[in-house]
């Protein structure tokens, strides 16, 4: 089989029959779609059994309790039979020859990885063309699991930590670093819904913690290989621009005391910011909100971040 398309399930009602619908449509002519329902409360199981009836050699699926992304995509590992590896969000949906094109681009220059462009689906209908194949540093590259496809025996032993917020942040980082130069395709083939409530945009603030204990990981991993520089640009990026921007933008209690900590951890790894090489090679605009929020300025780097964004947003309208 060419390749195994994983999605968890949890709570998916509103968007799962597109999710399915572009999936059951793939031009690609040997495939497997493995359903996790993590435990879902609505009619989500109903829709995943009646797809299966319907599409029964095509599609396989389990049920589980409730244990969260990164378990529920390692129990689709377990299961895959495909000699790549697909991950795809439920609420999200693929263009019909994703995974035909993704599979045939990374056959033809025998790469381990093959990374593809993705379109950002705003609840307005409009829509940004997110150009993610373009970026050619590893460390830097994004570590969504879901525009990627992956050869199943280079992964080896590799899985989702579980529990943990992040964890594509690890999985992506370790597969990257295990492989060779991945094949990239500049095209638009995932279309990714943003604007709904997700793990990763509610208020929960000391969730976000999580992510110290996988950069941790990270740590244990890059510098034993000698890659220093490239885990203090998974610091700079993911903690002090990514991370603390977002529990900023959050009314939790502790909102404070997470971004302290999470600031702390930063600087003990790279105690002198303005010399490293992850920091320099940011464009201006990032290092000025990369310093503020190292020296603890992250309300003013808020604002600054919000005026970005909206003037993204109105060159976009």
């Amino acid at each position: 089989m060419k390749v195994s398309i994983i999605i968890p399930v949890y709570n998916a009602e509103k968007y799962l029959r597109q999710c399915l619908d572009s999936l059951v449509n793939q031009t690609l002519d040997d495939y497997e779609i493995i359903l996790i329902n993590d435990g879902s409360k609505d009619s989500s199981e109903a829709i995943i059994q009646e797809y299966k009836a319907r599409f029964p050699e095509r599609i396989n699926a389990v049920t589980v309790e409730n244990g969260g992304q990164g378990r529920a995509r390692n129990i689709g590992m377990e299961l895959a039979r495909g000699e790549y590896l697909g991950f795809v969000d439920s609420d999200d949906w693929v263009a019909e020859d994703m995974f035909e094109s993704m599979y045939l681009a990374a056959v033809e220059s025998d790469a381990d990885i093959c990374v593809c462009d993705a379109v950002e689906c705003h609840e307005d209908g409009s829509r940004t063309y997110l150009p993610m194949s373009a970026c050619e540093e590893p460390a830097r590259m994004t570590t969504a699991v879901w525009n990627k496809l992956f050869k199943k025996s280079t992964l080896g032993h590799l899985r989702f930590p579980e529990g943990l917020w992040y964890e594509d942040l690890a999985f992506v980082i370790k597969a990257l670093f295990s492989s060779g130069e991945p094949a990239r395709l500049s095209r638009g083939l995932y279309f990714y819904r943003v604007g709904q409530v997700s793990t990763m945009n509610n208020n929960n603030a000391r969730k976000n913690l999580n992510i110290i204990s996988i950069v941790d990981g990270l740590k244990d991993f890059l510098i034993p290989q000698g890659l220093r520089e490239e885990f203090e640009t998974v610091l700079v990026e993911h903690l002090l621009l990514d991370t603390i921007n977002r529990v900023s933008a959050q009314s939790a209690p502790d909102r404070e005391q997470v971004i302290k900590e999470i600031r702390d951890y930063a600087r003990e790894n790279i105690p002198a910011l303005r010399s490293s090489r992850a920091f320099k090679k940011q464009n201006v605009k990032r290092k000025v909100i990369i310093l503020l929020n190292y020296y603890g300025l992250h309300d003013f780097s808020s604002f600054l971040f919000k005026i970005k964004n909206k003037k993204k947003c109105a060159r976009e309208a």
